[in-house]
């Protein structure tokens, strides 16, 4: 067994290892990549050869995290590792978008690249080592690849950038973004900022360069140890020299006519394709069949050509923009009468319906993850039909494609939402894209910001998003920055980034790069081109509603918190949840309630009421104020009797609270039974006498609150001999909650004694003294 080790050091002292020969032999690469006690597993393995009339790069990748890794078993009724989450399909595109540019044009045989999570220190980010696994697996095999590659992660924390830090530092950055890159170029980037500006931006990529570069050299070295500095060689394509030339001299002049006419993205794709079919049916129908895919590459690459040569040379771009304009926009607040908040966002042949929901605690979205557990009170989910580009299919399941889009704009909005006191919503954006020709996930962005804002969530600054290109002649130093892409523009280009922001700065990025040697000069002026470009989106989405509603629409759940003392969270819940369920189902609100820490660091319980109308909430606010209140002498409360005894009948003066109210005590005139004068179910009003100073139990009277008989004369009472009345017990109520002394219903007192019993005419089993 040759094991081959590399350590690579980071530039705070903390050390990478990667390991190879070990683990998982049988693949054509595998690696495994140490930090801390986090350890990744990375195999490679590619097909013998390519299937037929391939002419694209067969590319999956797939990240798992194992829940046995951290000590943990997984939910759900199986415990065990089902589908990939949202989480494992971020880094899996993270890995693929720095890996695929990388693969030689003509390499079309499938590739797999799986990285799996086999062993996780708690504070150690294992995303940030994901690129590096992949690559240093494919750097291990004979697969050809233009690499080695690596990510890493870069945040600013406490004002200083950081590479990879701890997962409980990150907590405090303003800046986290992914940076992969080769040792000459960046290849991808993606991240959230808290409205930085663009130099700042530029200088964390920088940052991030530096640090790759070292990972990339250490696996190169590998490379060269285990010997596989040699890759494989390969014929994926069949090639006529004869059919290409006859393919450019029929097509690329009329190609660079259609792209200059500034037609529709569907009229250009239909003249596109006509004049394909129409250079097919030149080709002798004998041979057709067989050239017919061979005619479909050449014709591919003639039209990308004439359509970069148009706007490089002449500045004209495929629907007849300058190369900084931003397609004409129009915008829409609240079209969806009875959605909580809605709005259109309309830029070109891209359109987006964006819908708001607001929530309680009860739908916030639950993550259960390998190395963390949380809710997240903001979520955005983005959906892309078959019909928004004009394809008759039906509609499946979110692809990985939908899940990344809806990850960037959510990150571009989170940062604007209010968080603690005020927002108490759960809030779900949902963007469904109607119409697409480029930057569907910008103008989710935009009308999420109007659709937030129609419904009255109080964001903290409108967010917009633009979406740019680049194309580079290979042939010169010539260049052309494209503000607001289109879809062809995105296929054919050099370079997609998108970035979002407030008028304060950049909340997110993501960005593709597929160039060698792209200076940073040019990528910056890229940046201040999309700055221009995504303040002049604002400025047009602002002419639609240029600030939140005052308040929610009529129909929005309210929410009320208020913050109880620790003690009684256990009575607000009840015995398995019994006193909240019982208050939901009578109230109609919802209720929950956390344990948290209150400014002075005591416990406290923080009850959240939320309901369609005031009469709900008011009613779950008075049973929760009555379990909290302290019983006062002398005050009237209006009770409802929960028993009744011999000797008189227990009334629940508050939630949870009752107390003893004697038969001497309901009437002036003497009362033979009790069951004469009131039931279980009745309600009174009595008046608290006494509270017991050691047990809590609660005297109480009704006669109290009643007039004094005309002529009454108060009855002699006489102490009973087999008591003491120097003992001060009296029986009374008792709390249950509490735990106070227990009455035995049959009449025999567990809890204390009478005080002052020289007062009775009766004893409580109703014997006459």
């Amino acid at each position: 067994m040759n094991i081959v080790r590399k350590t690579i050091e980071l530039n705070d002292g903390r050390t990478i290892e990667i390991e190879t020969g070990k683990l998982a032999k049988q693949a054509d690469g595998s690696a495994v990549i140490k930090m801390g006690g986090t350890m990744l597993l990375a195999t490679v393995t590619c097909a013998r050869d390519a299937e037929e009339n391939v002419d694209f790069m067969p590319l999956q990748v797939d990240y798992k995290e194992k829940f046995a890794a951290a000590g943990k078993f997984p939910g759900g009724f199986m415990k065990r590792e089902g589908r990939a989450s949202d989480y494992e399909i971020l880094i899996s595109r993270l890995i693929d978008r720095a890996l695929r540019p990388l693969f030689p044009a003509d390499f079309h045989a499938a590739v797999f690249v799986n990285v799996t999570l086999i062993s996780a220190e708690k504070d150690i980010m294992p995303d940030a080592l994901a690129g590096l696994a992949a690559s240093a697996a494919i750097a291990v095999s004979d697969i050809p690849f233009e690499g080695p590659i690596s990510e890493v992660r870069v945040a600013r924390i406490d004002g200083k950038f950081c590479v990879d830090p701890n997962a409980s530092d990150l907590e405090r950055a303003d800046l986290d973004i992914m940076v992969g890159a080769t040792e000459e170029n960046i290849m991808m980037v993606e991240g959230e900022m808290k409205e930085v500006s663009e130099a700042e931006m530029l200088d964390s990529i920088k940052f991030a360069h530096e640090e790759i570069k070292k990972q990339c050299r250490a696996q190169k070295e590998l490379t060269e140890e285990v010997g596989k500095t040699v890759k494989r060689t390969y014929c994926h394509e069949k090639n006529d020299e004869a059919v290409k030339e006859a393919c450019r001299a029929y097509c690329y002049d009329k190609c660079y006519a259609i792209a200059k006419e500034g037609t529709s993205k569907q009229e250009r794709n239909d003249k596109f394709e006509a004049l394909r079919e129409e250079f097919l049916n030149t080709i002798p129908e004998e041979e057709r069949e067989e050239k017919e895919f061979m005619v479909g590459r050449y014709y591919n690459t003639i039209e990308r050509e004439a359509m970069r040569r148009m706007i490089l040379d002449e500045g004209v771009r495929l629907d007849g923009r300058k190369t900084d304009q931003v397609r004409p926009i129009w915008c829409e607040a609240g079209p969806l009468p009875c959605a909580h908040g809605s709005a259109i966002f309309t830029r070109g042949e891209t359109q987006a319906l964006a819908t708001v929901t607001l929530g309680t605690k009860m739908d916030m979205k639950e993550v259960d993850e390998v190395l963390f557990n949380k809710t997240e009170p903001f979520v955005l989910h983005y959906n892309f039909p078959p019909f928004a580009v004009g394809e008759a299919k039906a509609q499946r399941g979110v692809g990985r494609r939908e899940v990344g889009h809806g990850n960037l704009a959510c990150r571009a909005l989170k940062n604007m939402i209010p968080t603690g006191e005020d927002n108490p919503y759960a809030i779900r954006v949902v963007s469904d894209i109607l119409e697409s020709n480029g930057s569907s996930s910008m103008a989710t962005v935009c009308a999420g910001t109007l659709a937030l804002m129609d419904a009255g969530v109080q964001i903290k600054k409108p967010v917009a998003g633009i979406a740019m290109g680049l194309i580079k002649d290979d042939r010169s130093d010539k260049y052309a920055i494209l503000t607001d892409i289109l879809g062809d523009e995105d296929h054919l280009g050099d370079m997609d980034f998108k970035v979002t922001g407030t008028k304060d700065g950049i909340t997110a990025t993501q960005m593709d790069i597929k160039v060698d040697g792209l200076p940073y000069e040019v990528l910056a002026q890229a940046l201040e081109q999309a700055r221009a470009g995504r303040e002049h989106i604002m400025g047009e989405m602002m002419k639609c509603i240029s600030e939140p509603r005052p308040d929610f629409k009529p129909f929005v759940p309210r929410i009320i918190k208020m913050v109880v003392p620790g003690e009684f969270i256990g009575a607000i819940i009840g015995k398995g949840g019994e006193v909240i369920q019982n208050m939901q189902k009578t109230t109609g609100a919802t209720v929950t309630i956390d344990e948290v820490k209150g400014e002075d660091g005591v416990s406290v319980g923080e009850v959240e009421i939320a309901g369609e109308n005031k009469d709900s909430i008011d009613a779950a606010i008075k049973i929760i104020k009555g379990i909290i209140a302290v019983p006062e002498v002398g005050k009237t409360y209006h009770g409802k009797v929960v028993s009744v005894v011999e000797f008189g009948a227990f009334i629940e003066i508050l939630p949870g609270k009752e107390g003893l109210l004697h038969i001497s005590e309901i009437d002036w005139n003497k009362t033979d039974n009790v069951e004469d004068v009131l039931n279980v179910g009745d309600e009174i009003d009595v008046k608290l006498l006494e509270i017991d100073s050691r047990s809590g139990k609660m005297r109480l009277s009704r006669k109290a609150l009643l007039e004094k008989p005309e002529g009454y004369v108060e009855p002699v009472r006489r102490p009973r001999p087999d008591r003491d009345p120097r003992n001060g017990d009296r029986r009374g109520g008792y709390d249950r909650r509490n735990g106070g002394g227990r009455y035995n219903r049959n009449g025999n007192d567990r809890g204390g004694n009478y005080r002052n019993n020289r007062h009775e005419t009766e004893s409580p089993e109703g014997e006459k003294e």
